[in-house]
């Protein structure tokens, strides 16, 4: 019982790392990276399909990504989702692919972006926080059916966890910050 709570609050708290990750992953670096246009909703024969779905999207070199669509009628579509998102590209359509030249960020919006960075890492380390709150909340719970010695090990286990993926947190943040930062 006491263990299963530990495993909850330890998957909880790496989905939470998890999401942090994906969301690093939307946050342009003046690099390309095909996530920063796969989940764009296309709008295809009336109905709204992620460009992963219609096209393979590959980076040939680090500032340009390069989409080929499967359906040559559906070029039009794609680039006008592209140009309606608000991931601030320009695409180019030669009929053949769609090219998307990636620009340089410039100083400011580097800035900007390392606060965007910040944000995300804060509401991680509020979910993992909670993540241990409902761990603790859990073990309360039980504490009349198992020794004080046990309770003050499991809450030891917990904050451990917490500590743990907190530290992640902002190891993740550091390695982006770098990466947004370097020009």
């Amino acid at each position: 019982m006491t263990q299963a709570i530990i495993t909850d609050v330890e998957n909880n708290m790496k989905t939470s790392v998890n999401h942090l990750i994906e969301e690093f992953t939307k946050i342009r670096t003046g690099r390309a990276n095909p996530s920063l246009v796969t989940n764009i909703q296309v709008e295809y024969y009336g109905t709204k399909t992620p460009l992963q779905q219609l096209a393979s999207i590959s980076v040939p070199d680090p500032k340009l990504l390069l989409i080929q669509p499967f359906d040559k009628g559906s070029f039009d579509d794609i680039e006008k989702a592209i140009q309606n998102s608000d991931i601030g590209l320009n695409p180019a359509n030669d009929g053949e692919v769609i090219r998307i030249p990636i620009p340089s960020l410039s100083e400011e919006r580097r800035k900007e972006l390392t606060k965007v960075a910040s944000k995300f890492t804060e509401d991680s380390k509020i979910s993992i926080r909670s993540n241990r709150r409902s761990g603790l909340d859990e073990l309360d719970k039980i504490k009349d059916e198992i020794s004080a010695d046990d309770v003050k090990r499991f809450e030891t286990q917990i904050q451990e966890l917490t500590d743990k993926y907190v530290k992640k947190v902002d190891e993740l943040l550091s390695v982006k910050q770098n990466e947004l930062l370097e020009v």
